[in-house]
């Protein structure tokens, strides 16, 4: 996919941030992007990533959505063996997920934050990412939430039943699932 009118309308998409401009670096060259567990949200199994580039970033391109990424996949790694030129960070054990980007696609007119510039990890979908002049268009609201929960919900399912079938011992966290069991109808 190479173009931002192609990202289908039901795609699921995790607006992720970009806290330094080394992060879009990154996602660009090296095709990946991490997030670390301890504060990753609950489904990361997501079709794409929308990136909020913070006030790091210069002031034609801070608080703002410019840049998606199709996922191609993920895993659980440590930060460590995402950066072996940093082995005695003070987080260096600790766990991240990694996920493998496809090539970035531009917003055609970045998503502008308005007011709205703390922002943390939320889902979103590709028609919402489409139609959006700024951050507050993208929540998704009233049935379509219902919808939403439940893509996501039969996503993190699929997860733990290929977890636990090839991967016993990274079955998923009953917290987790508890989590999602509120969502069901």
């Amino acid at each position: 996919m190479s173009s931002f009118s192609e990202i289908p309308d039901t795609s699921l998409i995790l607006v992720a941030i970009l806290p330094k401009k080394r992060d879009l670096d990154i996602a660009r060259m090296l095709g990946w992007y991490r997030i670390p567990l301890k504060s990753a949200p609950k489904v990361i199994s997501v079709d794409y990533l929308a990136f909020y580039q913070t006030a790091a970033f210069d002031e034609n391109n801070r608080w703002q959505i410019r840049w998606i990424a199709p996922i191609l996949g993920h895993e659980l790694t440590t930060r460590a063996d995402l950066f072996r030129d940093e082995p005695n960070h003070p987080r260096a054990n600790e766990e991240y997920f990694k996920l493998q980007l496809d090539a970035l696609i531009e917003v055609p007119d970045p998503i502008q934050a308005d007011n709205w510039k703390r922002v943390t990890f939320f889902y979103t979908t590709g028609e919402r990412v489409k139609r959006a002049k700024i951050l507050t268009d993208l929540p998704v609201h009233d049935e379509e939430r219902q919808i939403l929960w439940r893509s996501l919900r039969e996503r993190a399912l699929r997860g733990q039943e290929y977890n636990a079938q090839e991967l016993p011992e990274l079955a998923v966290d009953p917290a987790i699932l508890a989590f999602l069991s509120g969502f069901r109808q």
